[in-house]
């Protein structure tokens, strides 16, 4: 009988078993409380590859005393969901799990919602992506979204242990655990991961008197494994951090290396798409506001069309973005002002651009004193639009390209005595 993969025959299958989310599992925690109260919403859980979502799923409908039915958004469609909840209109206590549902269609999603909305089955759905972006808002809105997270070093290792002490396979090799750091920083985080190179770096040793794994071993077996691309995680976070990196760096010729390396792994067009607008307003911002209309519409040129004509119209996205200006001013600008804002909460808008619906507004002098930009020369009236407590404080900060340099000279013009420019 072919023996599992490692990271299947150490899938926990209880909640004591179960390594990391401690936000979530510990006591007192959302799904500890869950479990504790026998009743489970409908839910989905965001998070990167090999954290634990699949495993939660299945400790919860067994926990839950619910019967488990799966499917993955990748194989299936409105058909498959149709006959499982069929199904599930037989039974008490149905739980439905989709893995990757950002994946579904509008119409798949859109399938679910009666069930959903009328308890004929639990929902809980799986994503890597943002489920504000991949799921629709009627099932967002009938479901709790949960965050996982990457597990920690301390987590990693405990499992390391864990694993060399109770496999079935490994327990009865003489396994010699030395270090640890490289091998966890080959994860990334992920603790399937973390077992299939400790697999890979076993079973190359599997006719040595004694198994090392070390910081040596784990880089000397692991050069040739690491070299996929694997959509599911495991060079997913690498590739592409390289590509936007490389975009930012001003190179086209990497950025369209690692482009084709997602593409030919099989990357989603729209997450790649999704990141060249982020990168477009973060990374060029003003310096180059058409970029950012650019990279919408290739978001939403990509959603129509996909691969595999898509290839050329994120090639050309990617050629213009790393080519262009490059500024993060509106960036830092906006996170200066989130940080004022934590440091100063309770601070109000000057009366005079205050709103002043009713009388007693007025009388209390909201929205006195104002002055309409259109009625004085260029459109501009001098007056504190700030906080009195924070009078003169700058959060925007013109970066060094000509169009920015162009706004620089205007509000050098405007507010030269007020904030320096």
């Amino acid at each position: 009988m072919k023996l599992k993969p490692l990271p299947e025959r150490m899938r926990p299958k209880t909640l004591k078993e179960y390594q990391g989310q401690s936000h979530l599992v510990g006591e007192g925690k959302p799904i500890a409380k869950f479990i504790e109260s026998g009743t489970l919403p409908s839910i989905l859980l965001w998070g990167p590859p090999g954290v634990g979502k699949t495993t939660l799923a299945r400790i919860l409908a067994k926990e839950t005393g619910g019967l488990f039915f799966q499917l993955s958004a990748i194989d299936a469609g409105v058909k498959e969901v149709r006959a499982i909840l069929a199904e599930a209109k037989k039974v008490d206590n149905a739980i439905l799990f989709i893995d990757e549902i950002h994946r579904f269609s509008k119409s798949q999603q859109d399938s679910l919602l009666r069930a959903v909305e009328e308890g004929t089955v639990t929902l809980i759905g799986a994503t890597t992506e943002n489920p504000s972006f991949e799921v629709i808002g009627a099932l967002l809105s009938r479901c709790q979204t949960f965050t996982l997270q990457h597990l920690t070093k301390g987590e990693l290792d405990k499992l390391l242990k864990v694993t060399v002490e109770e496999d079935e396979l490994l327990k009865e090799l003489p396994i010699h655990i030395e270090e640890t750091d490289t091998l966890i920083a080959y994860s990334g985080g992920d603790g399937r991961k973390l077992l299939n190179i400790l697999e890979v770096v076993v079973n190359a040793q599997l006719k040595e008197k004694k198994i090392l794994v070390n910081n040596e071993t784990a880089k000397k077996y692991l050069a040739e494994y690491m070299s996929l691309y694997d959509k599911g995680g495991e060079q997913h976070y690498d590739t592409i951090s390289a590509y936007i990196k490389s975009i930012r760096g001003s190179d086209p010729n990497a950025a369209l290396f690692y482009l084709a390396k997602m593409i030919d792994g099989g990357e989603d067009p729209k997450f790649i798409a999704r990141r060249l607008l982020i990168l477009s307003s973060e990374d060029i911002g003003n310096a180059n506001p058409t970029a950012f209309v650019l990279a919408n519409n290739c978001f939403q040129a990509v959603n129509v069309i996909g691969y595999p004509e898509s290839d050329l119209i994120l090639s050309q996205t990617t050629i213009y973005l790393a080519t262009s200006p490059k500024s993060n001013a509106s960036y830092q600008a906006m996170r200066k002002a989130q940080k004022m804002v934590k440091q100063n909460p309770n601070v109000a808008p000057p009366l005079p651009i205050r709103n002043a619906p009713t009388k007693l507004m007025k009388d209390l002098d909201y929205g006195s004193g104002y002055k309409y930009a259109h009625d004085f020369p260029g459109n501009f009236a001098d007056m504190e639009f700030m906080p009195k407590e924070l009078k003169g404080q700058t959060l925007f900060e013109p970066g060094d390209n000509a169009r920015e340099n162009e706004m620089r000279k205007r509000l050098r013009l405007l507010w030269k005595d007020k904030y320096g420019y």
